[in-house]
């Protein structure tokens, strides 16, 4: 199989492109190639296939062999594959990828030389209503509500970008200690299909710190839905404007929450490290 191994700010994928179908192994696939002793390494395995409703479909399959709705980072390694291995003429600067938690949705290319150097991905609109995130919290928007770890109660707001998260507020995002807390809210019962967890410490209106525990992956450097629920989170619990930049252990992203279309807007970069063939 022809891989080419891409990072979106440190949170790294095996890309695969030419498939028509996700293959009915990808789960084993994704665990064995993800292993950081024994495969390849990375967070998750990424298949560019075709869609009947989009320019093209992508399907992530995460390091534990479970799969994910949507990943920010993961879309902008895509758009950049697609355009920089010319599976779309030259004279294109807008595609639209298939995501099966949130649908089609559109990016703009940002070029260098030739190269694709940042993709703006159009996240489309928040989920707010708490059984829809999923949460077990019947009531249109999930604020602030406690929820309680060995003993210790932290408050959370749910947010659903195609894909749940809970955003939790703390003293200092960058000392926080992700291993311990980070498991047990991941696969705690408030959350029905799981949760991606986010530590933050909003800075000043427009910057905030960002540490996240990703369902199916662990501690990754960079979660892009992650920082778009984020920026959410942080504009409805009033601590930020609505467009602020979330900084993230491997780099920033730029996030905007549209009230004109009530859209999230996620621009950063996407990079490709190197190509390869494993033998299945």
């Amino acid at each position: 199989m022809n891989f080419t191994k891409m990072h979106g700010l440190g949170n790294d994928f095996i890309v695969v492109a030419g498939e028509t179908q996700l293959p009915s192994n990808a789960s084993e696939l994704a665990k064995r190639l993800c292993s950081r002793f024994f495969g390849i390494g990375a967070d998750g395995l990424v298949y560019i296939l075709p869609s009947d409703i989009a320019d093209f479909k992508m399907r992530i399959i995460n390091s534990d062999g479970s799969e994910s709705e949507q990943c920010g980072n993961a879309i902008r390694c895509v758009a950049k594959y697609i355009y920089d291995h010319g599976m779309v003429d030259a004279s294109v600067r807008e595609l639209t990828v298939e995501t099966i938690g949130a649908g089609a949705q559109k990016v703009q290319l940002t070029l260098d030389h030739g190269k694709v150097t940042a993709v703006r991905v159009d996240m489309g609109a928040p989920i707010l209503r708490g059984t829809e995130v999923p949460t077990m919290v019947d009531q249109e928007r999930v604020l602030n509500y406690p929820i309680e770890v060995d003993g210790v109660r932290f408050h959370f707001t749910a947010v659903s970008m195609g894909n749940p998260h809970c955003v939790i507020y703390v003293d200092d995002a960058t000392q926080f200690d992700l291993g311990q807390w980070g498991p047990k809210l991941e696969v705690h019962p408030m959350f029905p299909r799981r949760v991606n967890v986010e530590f933050a410490t909003v800075k000043t209106r427009d910057y905030m710190d960002m540490r996240v525990w990703e369902r199916g992956a662990g501690p990754t450097l960079a979660c892009g839905t992650g920082a778009c629920a984020t920026l959410v989170s942080s504009v409805l619990n009033g601590l930020s404007d609505r467009a602020a930049t979330v900084s993230l252990k491997g780099g920033d992203l730029f996030i905007e929450w549209s009230e004109a279309d009530n859209h999230v807007y996620m621009t950063g970069p996407a990079e490709q490290v190197f190509e390869g063939t494993v033998s299945l």
